[in-house]
């Protein structure tokens, strides 16, 4: 019994720490929220997670792994992959949010473990392009998070809303076209 309330009680405190981290990052983040938050009190932060460093890199791996399982790379669909890329971080740009986090305040957590980056060029395998599985990876990333990444101004720089379904469904098929090109798959951009 106690060892299911000390299970839910790490999860509460991980999953508001996700949210406060993916907001304010590693130094604006308060574990005295995240506590608050989570129901809990300061003292199960230190104990759960060694204090709030440990909780911001177990954040972000938590937020990376969650993404990397529900988006897994597909080989015989990159295009279509990268469309659910997309639409992953329109519904929860958590993991996206964290990781840029990472990247600025924390580098040495930023990154998944190197088994997952593994499986995940292994699962790409051989392209037979003069593009690396890293480089083409890394290309259709860049090109599914783009419109989370992309500054308010440039997206409205059409006079179009760049909230209204109509236009996020249409960069949604710009990105499906984009990686259909650079992977040369045939009627990517419908995916």
């Amino acid at each position: 019994m106690a060892g299911r309330d000390a299970d839910a009680t790490r999860a509460r405190i991980l999953a508001a720490a996700q949210q406060e981290f993916a907001a304010v990052g590693h130094a604006g983040g308060r574990v005295e929220r995240i506590a608050r938050s989570a129901g809990t009190n300061v003292r199960m932060i230190y104990a759960y997670f060694g204090g709030k460093a440990g909780l911001f890199d177990a954040a972000v791996r938590a937020a990376v792994e969650e993404m990397a399982a529900a988006v897994p790379p597909d080989p015989a669909a990159l295009s279509a992959w990268a469309g659910r890329l997309f639409d992953h971080h329109q519904a929860d740009p958590t993991a996206l949010r964290l990781s840029l986090w990472a990247h600025l305040e924390r580098p040495e957590v930023a990154a998944e473990p190197m088994e997952a980056y593994l499986a995940k060029t292994a699962r790409i395998g051989s392209t037979g392009r003069e593009i690396s599985a890293v480089d083409l990876l890394a290309i259709i990333y860049a090109i599914a998070q783009a419109w989370t990444l992309t500054p308010i101004g440039l997206l409205r720089s059409d006079g179009s809303d760049p909230s209204s379904p109509e236009r996020i469904a249409a960069h949604r098929r710009a990105v499906l076209a984009a990686v259909a090109a650079i992977t040369a798959e045939e009627g990517g951009a419908t995916g």
